[in-house]
């Protein structure tokens, strides 16, 4: 802990909330039911974004449920103390969120029928959006600079490691039927049409005035004016600073950070890491 983090398996993970002992848990004795739904993201990838979205869902668009009870508690992380024990105790269907790598996901995903969606971002607005987050947080080691942190990125000295090797580990399950890989950036440029991918995916019919009731209910700025999902509640535990933790909500905002070298560089190492992928699968690109 004395570098700034909490490692388990070679994966930095945040030192509060988070222990050897419930992530070797998680992985072994955690059981994941037929009827949950699980939202994977690696961090500032739209995580917050999708639950709200998943909560909406279950309500038809209804925002009284996520206007009523925090984010954390309605869908919580897998990952940490509180939301393994609220998990544990849950009756199903649950609504789980997790950033673990595939390797340290719970095992009984290879032999259930969960649904798991995967949301991916823009690696570049990741590192911008990360840059400010662990600033403002009391979670992990803070970067001094943006220059800083996308070395520690691309050496995958971060919070749960390596990008590259997340995403890889994850579009591994893109065959099966109970997977739906979604990116941040076509929620951002249509978000209608995504979340009713979402919404038949999940076996859920809604009316167009339910689509656009979550539509509407999960927009960046409904939820950044919601104490229920936007980390208002967080404790000086959590919180560094009481900047917003709903910064932007934007696509294309490393423009306004990387210097052409910064970007050409990134670029070259994503194009020799992800090589082995279809471009197509990267909007972005």
């Amino acid at each position: 802990m004395s570098d700034g983090y909490m490692w388990y398996e070679g994966i930095a993970f945040p030192v509060v909330e988070y222990s050897s002992e419930i992530l070797r848990k998680v992985r072994h004795e955690f059981v994941l039911k037929d009827e949950d739904v699980v939202a994977v993201t690696y961090p500032k990838s739209g995580t917050h974004w999708l639950a709200e979205i998943l909560c909406l869902i279950q309500s038809k668009g209804d925002a009284n449920w996520v206007r009523s009870e925090p984010l954390w508690d309605r869908t919580p992380w897998v990952d940490n103390e509180h939301g393994f024990t609220l998990l544990s105790q849950k009756e199903g269907p649950r609504f789980l969120n997790s950033h673990l790598p595939i390797q340290l996901f719970p095992k009984s995903i290879s032999s259930c029928k969960a649904k798991v969606i995967y949301l991916m971002r823009n690696p570049k607005d990741i590192i911008v959006s990360a840059y400010f987050f662990w600033n403002s947080v009391n979670l992990a080691k803070k970067p001094e600079s943006i220059e800083q942190y996308l070395e520690w990125f691309l050496e995958g000295n971060v919070v749960y490691g390596s990008w590259f090797d997340h995403v890889h580990g994850w579009l591994s399950m893109r065959e099966r039927g109970n997977f739906l890989l979604l990116s941040y950036e076509e929620l951002k440029w249509d978000p209608e049409r995504t979340i009713g991918k979402i919404c038949q995916f999940l076996g859920k019919k809604m009316e167009p005035e339910e689509l656009n009731l979550i539509v509407k209910n999960s927009s960046f700025q409904i939820m950044k004016d919601n104490k229920m999902s936007n980390l208002s509640l967080l404790d000086d535990v959590y919180v560094a600073k009481k900047n917003p933790l709903m910064r932007k909500g934007v696509t294309g905002d490393w423009k306004n950070y990387f210097t052409v070298a910064q970007a050409e560089a990134f670029d070259k190492v994503f194009k020799e890491k992800m090589a082995d992928l279809p471009r197509d699968l990267f909007p972005w690109e």
